[in-house]
């Protein structure tokens, strides 16, 4: 279907969330709508944030710059600038531009008939950072266990939090969103290559293009080597359930760790040694 011709298609009023017709307007060929002037809001004004309090730090270098998050001592409570108060407000507007573009996805679908699958699945990553930044620091006690906003300093923060629960690949969460990972590069890598080699057919001897090949070969190909194909639609059901239980699986791998575990993590593992079967 042409680009055009499906614009038409849903380029209709209604399936807002807030702001009816007032906010019912597209940009080009972009839906906006109200959560979509809350987006550029928070967006704007949370980069704009993250560029002044840069202009006050000792470098402009891209790899050094970070905002930090309150010292510790402030615990859940509201620090200066300075000291915290711009990652305060940095991490709402982030918040804020996030859940406003998950709403905007929900418009989008409600103008085209569709499900909530994208929202839904987009929810997953916010959720992911929201594990970060707050779920796990109010648990915690104090904001300053948030991550810092900048590139060298998140990995040095991510380091020191891997070696504080003294090796945190033995979370058992972490295990399963590692292999989630993999698995959905794995699952989605053979479905691109399998379309790929369908659609892009070997010559015939003469030198002309092959024929494309349907579904049906795609079905074939899998079911000769591994015994089963799942389908057309259903790799793309695998991969988003793939995608998704790794986003939710590292988010609780670190939810975890500190408010429900203090030790290190390979202690958690001690269990297995007491099963009665070794006695």
């Amino acid at each position: 279907m042409a680009l055009l011709s499906f614009e038409r298609k849903y380029r209709v009023r209604g399936g807002t969330l807030l702001g009816g017709d007032l906010f019912d307007f597209w940009v080009g060929p972009f839906y906006v709508g109200f959560f979509g002037v809350t987006t550029a809001f928070f967006a704007a004004l949370g980069t704009l944030l993250i560029l002044y309090d840069a202009s006050l730090g000792p470098t402009w270098n891209p790899w050094l710059i970070s905002i930090e998050p309150p010292d510790l001592s402030y615990g859940l409570a509201l620090a200066p600038l300075r000291e915290g108060g711009f990652w305060q407000i940095i991490t709402i507007c982030a918040i804020g531009a996030f859940v406003s573009w998950a709403l905007r996805e929900v418009e989008i679908c409600r103008k085209l008939g569709i499900g909530y699958h994208i929202p839904v699945a987009f929810g997953v990553a916010i959720f992911a950072y929201i594990s970060l930044v707050v779920i796990r620091p109010i648990w915690l006690g104090a904001w300053g266990h948030g991550f810092p906003y900048g590139i060298f300093s998140h990995l040095d923060w991510v380091s020191n939090t891997g070696y504080q629960y003294l090796h945190f690949h033995y979370n058992p969460a972490h295990m399963l969103a590692v292999s989630f990972f993999f698995t959905t590069t794995l699952a989605l890598s053979l479905h691109g290559a399998l379309v790929l080699s369908a659609v892009n057919p070997a010559r015939n001897r003469d030198g002309s293009l092959g024929e494309v090949k349907t579904p049906e070969y795609e079905d074939s190909f899998f079911r000769d080597t591994i015994g089963y194909s799942v389908g057309t639609l259903g790799i793309h059901r695998v991969g988003l359930f793939l995608a998704l239980s790794a986003g939710f699986w590292s988010a609780v791998c670190i939810i975890i760790s500190g408010p429900l575990w203090t030790r290190g993590w390979p202690e958690w593992w001690t269990w297995w040694l007491d099963l009665p079967i070794w006695s």
